[in-house]
């Protein structure tokens, strides 16, 4: 038995999805259920008993302390977080409250709970902590990719506050002996995502005919990780990751925003071509850059092959052709999420953003 956190989120919901699918091991799933939170990606498990959903909060110590009490999990995979830039920017507290402090709650509880266990369980227990390339800041064109060992230089709220969690998680693996294994990712894509994030926002967007905003010149530099990549490369840290240690989590695909816009419509083009004919590309739209916007993001990922022997096995060019499909195949999961949440969060990002 395992408890995830966050596991109806996109990568959390995949994560549970891979697993059943992979072990035959339980999972209890703790999830606020929160605007990005959906039931519906888990609609496969609804009547599996290895799957235990729970709504609640990592902040509700009582609630946690119970779950683990009943349930024994050997092991908490922690991915609940506040996890958009921009959501950030507009409203930090939610950030601070959850990724700091629920973090925080969530360390406490399962401390007091590790504490408490004898021999071979309490050595074979760890508590596996998700987080993001964003710590490290920003890379220059021509800088080494991101190590484990990179100095964290954090640039916006939201990557502030998962810094901040990665450091009470180390600290509670130095501290209190804790058994702690923290990954880093890079930008992951995939089923399932809510789309205010680039690539199904592009994808929503082309089918309905609607700008496809891209913010300043749109050459951000970001590594791509296929969902189900890092769904694969967690369970390999999980069960053979070194106690305290980082491993950091890519796709070694690097992309500028504009090339992976180019190349969603492109695929469109083809598998979905647009009532006038006219290629989606023609619905680009240059927007106003946002805040703090980091430039390039790339992660070197040879210590997790090095030492555990993971490498993505998915490129960039399948990882996006499988995911734009699934997307057109789910067209009604897309319509059942797009709520007054999402519209609220389209107005504040993108209305009256200046052309520069």
């Amino acid at each position: 038995m395992i408890l995830v956190t966050g596991g109806a989120g996109f990568i959390g919901s995949n994560f549970i999805l891979d697993w059943i699918s992979a072990t035959s091991e339980s999972v209890v799933n703790l999830d606020k259920l929160t605007y990005a939170g959906n039931l519906e990606n888990l609609a496969n498990l609804k009547d599996d008993p290895r799957h235990a959903f729970v709504q609640g909060d990592i902040n509700d110590r009582t609630l946690v302390a119970k779950l683990l009490s009943q349930h024994q999990p050997r092991a908490i995979i922690h991915f609940a977080a506040e996890s958009h830039v921009d959501r950030s920017i507009h409203g930090p507290g939610e950030f601070i409250q959850t990724n700091i402090n629920g973090t925080f709650s969530l360390l406490e509880e399962v401390r007091a709970y590790w504490q408490v266990l004898q021999g071979e369980e309490k050595a074979a227990f760890r508590f596996l902590h998700v987080s993001t390339d964003e710590v490290y800041g920003s890379l220059g064109a021509n800088d080494p990719p991101f190590t484990e060992t990179t100095a964290y230089a954090p640039n916006s709220p939201y990557s502030a506050s998962k810094a901040a969690s990665d450091h009470l998680v180390r600290a509670y693996h130095h501290t209190y002996g804790l058994p702690t294994l923290t990954t880093n990712c890079s930008n992951n894509y995939g089923a399932y995502q809510f789309p205010e994030k680039l690539i199904p926002l592009i994808i929503l967007n082309a089918l309905n005919g609607k700008p496809l905003p891209i913010y300043g010149d749109g050459m951000n530099v970001r590594d791509w990780l296929y969902v189900g990549d890092h769904c694969a490369a967690i369970r390999t840290v999980l069960s053979g990751g070194r106690l305290g240690e980082t491993y950091n989590i890519g796709g070694w695909n690097e992309k500028t925003n504009l090339d992976v816009v180019n190349t969603v419509c492109a695929i469109l083009d083809e598998l979905k071509p647009a009532a006038d004919s006219k290629p989606y590309a023609s619905l680009i739209t240059y927007v106003k850059d946002r805040p703090g916007h980091d430039r390039r993001y790339a992660i070197d990922a040879r210590k997790i092959e090095r030492e555990l022997g993971w490498k993505p096995m998915e490129t960039f060019e399948t990882g996006i052709r499988e995911t734009v499909a699934w997307y057109l195949d789910n067209m009604g999961w897309v319509e059942s999420i797009v709520s007054g949440e999402y519209q609220k969060w389209m107005k504040a990002n993108y209305q009256n953003r200046e052309v520069p």
